[in-house]
């Protein structure tokens, strides 16, 4: 009898994909386990996308996505050349991993990082090697020494949350100079320091971000790269080898508008900000242990209860939090910065199970 798997080419049969957070609709939810905004886009996402939804649909976007790319471009004080715009990040890294690490040599990255990375690997036929976290859970650069074929990292990483100062990322782009070194920063928003400014500097730089997270827009997945021309003409013959249309017309409308309205962007990044430190401070008070964060959430334990019993006693009471089953972090919880009312709801819950 033929499996049903028998039609599959033979590479997706040992494939393990990504899980993403779950996305339940519960009523009363306070949702703290994916890392969104709490706070909704700027007014201005939604006049644009309103109004380029009234014409023009019947046409496609375009494939360039020259506005886009300009605004980020004007934002962070470099060419639009220099930008590359996708479906969101995730689809940006992984024409960045096919183009840049399908090498003779493995790709470094951490052993406790972005579980998206092991799964392009293997879609990809990439051999990774995973660099331990100190004991503090922090990357050490001197530890990316290796030969290799490229090197990946979150920074801030998730998901502990913590980061690096530029002053190591050059130490990292200079100990590894004849490879890419990918940065992504997809949090970095919310307390890190960009490397985008380092691109002059260093041809082998890659950095990746995303608009979901500090500029409210994980429904519309946009994500950009930017780096020296060579590394975008890179990312830009696998688009077009793969689809020449990532970004539609709302999202590109959304997007723009979204870099537009700059107060927006820093009030409501800033709240996370203040919320995340009191957070931490409520959750320190309760006996938890916190790791530094410059991301919109933390990573916590406590050494008296077990992770998994706190996750499923707070989602007993309509609040949701991340648990990774995995080896060092199965005693952690991944906990998303909410409003102020959901972090209350939330120590709250917290204070009744660890008291209990």
């Amino acid at each position: 009898m033929t499996s049903q798997t028998s039609f599959w080419s033979p590479a997706l049969r040992g494939l393990t994909p990504y899980t993403p957070g779950e996305q339940p609709v519960i009523e009363g939810l306070v949702k703290l386990n994916t890392n969104e905004n709490p706070y909704p886009p700027s007014p201005r996402v939604v006049a644009a996308i309103t109004a380029v939804a009234q014409e023009g649909l019947q046409l496609y976007p375009d494939p360039q996505a020259a506005g886009l790319r300009q605004a980020i471009a004007d934002f962070h004080g470099i060419a639009a050349s220099q930008v590359f715009a996708g479906n969101g990040s995730d689809e940006v890294l992984a024409h960045a991993f096919f183009a840049f690490f399908r090498q003779a040599r493995p790709v470094l990255m951490p052993d406790i990082s972005y579980s998206f990375y092991k799964v392009y690997c293997g879609l990809y036929g990439i051999e990774s090697a995973l660099v331990p976290l100190d004991a503090a859970m922090r990357v050490q650069v001197a530890h990316y020494r290796s030969s290799c074929g490229g090197v990946v990292i979150a920074n801030p990483n998730a998901p502990t949350g913590t980061g690096l100062p530029l002053a190591e990322i050059e130490q990292l782009l200079q100990q590894q100079s004849q490879c890419v070194v990918l940065v992504d920063e997809a949090y970095v928003d919310f307390g890190g320091e960009s490397a985008i400014g380092l691109i002059a500097r260093y041809p082998n730089l890659l950095v990746v971000q995303t608009l979901s997270k500090s500029r409210s827009l994980a429904g519309l997945r946009v994500g950009f790269a930017a780096g020296q021309r060579h590394l975008i003409e890179a990312l830009e013959t696998v688009r077009d080898s793969f689809n020449s249309y990532p970004l539609d017309r709302l999202a590109l409308a959304g997007a723009m508008a979204a870099y537009e309205d700059h107060a927006w962007f820093e009030t409501t990044r800033a709240a996370v900000i203040a919320s995340r430190e009191d957070l931490a401070r409520d959750l320190q008070a309760l006996g938890f242990e916190v790791l530094p964060s410059q991301a919109n959430f933390l990573m916590v334990r406590h050494p008296a209860h077990d992770a998994a019993a706190l996750a499923a006693g707070l989602r007993e009471q309509r609040i949701l939090v991340r648990h990774f089953r995995l080896p060092r972090i199965e005693q952690y919880l991944r906990i998303s910065v909410g409003t102020p009312a959901q972090c209350a709801a939330l120590v709250q819950a917290c204070r009744a199970l660890v008291s209990g």
